[in-house]
């Protein structure tokens, strides 16, 4: 029997099936300031908040505060990024998306501490050419407010390979927007939001400076249309070099999985994946089940396939290398497979036989259980399986519960060794129930929109399924 879908979650997924409302100019229009709506988490970790200001001259100044916290209220240092951006034809590879060309012309450093003088000199002094061994004499005293350059164009100096530094970020852009309800302002009506998603950051730290991206991070917001309330626009609005933002400080809720989270968006993957996520997790047997709803569009209207997958997970702990995060491990022991599109249909059933179900048997809306091939090849699926995660909640300014699931491997690989689990979060689900009464076993997947979840991301893509969504886009772009 098909699962009571608790009625916030199925409204949550109708509205992101009707596209949510949103409308994505091609070409985007960026002109005016851009920020982060809190303390963002990159690879590594690395604890940001972002301002960027782009002029009509095509011009642009951006601001990039790092932390030693995942609050965001301990600064360590600011760059200050000056260049141009040059936007040229929609993507080829991720759809919805604008490419562009930027160049830098100059990048400065900001101190915020001896502390972070010292370690940002060092890794500068290891790592850097002939021209950077002399960036910061040892013993160098912190002096507040001192911008020292790590890079001009002019002089053809450059010295930000220490930090890892990039801006590829700027060669993929979206602009999308979409109208707030004001009911929670006691409001009639609504108001305009406009966000940027930039380009993803690579989970690799030796592969971020030559990454080319294909999805997206979280998306910063206009300074003039955001949502409200958001206390950390206008901060980081305010915010330049010598005063970086200090968000104000929340509490920490304890660790609460029980419950079942859905998508906010249409999710991006790296390598072309637009999906929805749903997942219910059981305290009560550390049980879970997720959904995992795969599209051809960035609206996710036009769906492609879906995947059930149900386990166990452990414990968690509390992470030693990302302050605020969870540790925990989760096991992928059954999975479920429904095509909903010819292509799918034809891919699958010209798989391997016993790699993918049962041979030749695949037909679109019909699910088939993968678990006694031990998975599917063709859609990177691998039964029973093990993944080392990392997850986070946290409230919203509204006081609504988010989950943040760990970051899945760029390359498409999955993070089925400790040494590999995720160091950043995925964009977040929101808790639509609580913790159900009794454990369901089975949950029909019909198509309710967007009923896609992510329990453990436990699937990943290989290259059959790069070649599906590279033909897709071509299929669907005629």
């Amino acid at each position: 029997p098909p699962l009571r879908w608790e009625p916030r979650c199925r409204q949550q997924l109708r509205h992101l099936q009707d596209g949510a409302r949103i409308a994505a100019r091609l070409p985007p229009r960026l002109e005016g300031r851009w920020v982060s709506t809190g303390c963002e988490v990159r690879p590594g970790p690395e604890f940001l908040t972002r301002s960027y200001l782009f002029y009509a001259n095509r011009l642009f100044k951006a601001y990039q505060f790092y932390y030693w916290d995942p609050s965001c209220r301990e600064p360590s240092y600011s760059l200050v990024i000056k260049g141009k951006l040059r936007l040229r034809q929609a993507s080829w590879i991720t759809r919805g998306a604008t490419e562009a060309d930027y160049h830098l012309h100059k990048v400065g450093i900001v101190f915020h501490s001896q502390k972070a003088m010292r370690e940002v000199a060092s890794w500068i002094n290891q790592t850097s050419g002939e021209g950077c061994s002399g960036f910061l004499p040892p013993g160098r005293t912190w002096a507040p407010g001192a911008l020292y350059e790590l890079l001009s164009a002019k002089s053809e100096r450059d010295c930000t390979a220490a930090l890892g530094f990039a801006m590829h970020e700027l060669s993929l852009v979206r602009v999308e927007k979409h109208y707030q309800p004001l009911l929670e302002l006691q409001q009639s009506g609504s108001q305009l939001v406009e966000e940027l998603y930039l380009g993803d950051i690579h989970t690799d730290w030796v592969e971020r400076r030559h990454y080319r991206p294909t999805g997206y991070q979280r998306p910063m917001q206009s300074a003039v249309h955001h949502v409200h309330p958001c206390p950390a626009c206008g901060i980081i609005y305010r915010a330049d070099e010598h005063h970086p933002p200090i968000l104000p400080a929340r509490a920490e809720p304890p660790m609460q999985l029980s419950g079942s989270w859905v998508s906010t968006h249409c999710e991006v993957r790296p390598a072309v994946l637009f999906l929805t996520r749903y997942f219910i997790f059981h305290g009560n047997n550390h049980t879970w089940e997720g959904y995992y709803y795969h599209y051809s569009d960035p609206l996710c209207k036009q769906p492609t396939f879906t995947i059930y997958a149900s386990g166990r997970y452990t414990q968690g702990v509390p992470s030693s290398k990302v302050r605020g995060g969870t540790e925990l491990a989760f096991k992928v022991t059954q999975a479920r497979v429904t095509p909903m599109d010819q292509l799918t249909v034809m891919m699958l059933n010209s798989s391997e036989p016993g790699s993918c179900g049962l041979t030749n048997s695949w037909s679109a809306g019909v699910e088939q259980d993968i678990t006694p091939t031990n998975g599917c090849l063709a859609l990177g699926i691998k039964l029973p399986h093990t993944e080392y995660e990392l997850f986070k909640t946290e409230h919203d300014t509204r006081d609504r519960s988010l989950l943040y699931v760990g970051e899945r491997p760029t390359d498409g690989s999955s993070p089925d060794r400790p040494d590999k689990r995720p160091t950043s979060y995925q964009a977040p689900l929101i808790q639509c129930a609580g913790a159900p009464e009794e454990f369901s076993n089975y949950v029909s997947l019909k198509y309710l929109g967007e009923e896609d979840a992510n329990g453990s991301e436990a699937l990943k893509p290989l290259p059959v399924a790069f070649l599906l969504f590279i033909a897709l886009q071509f299929l669907r772009w005629d």
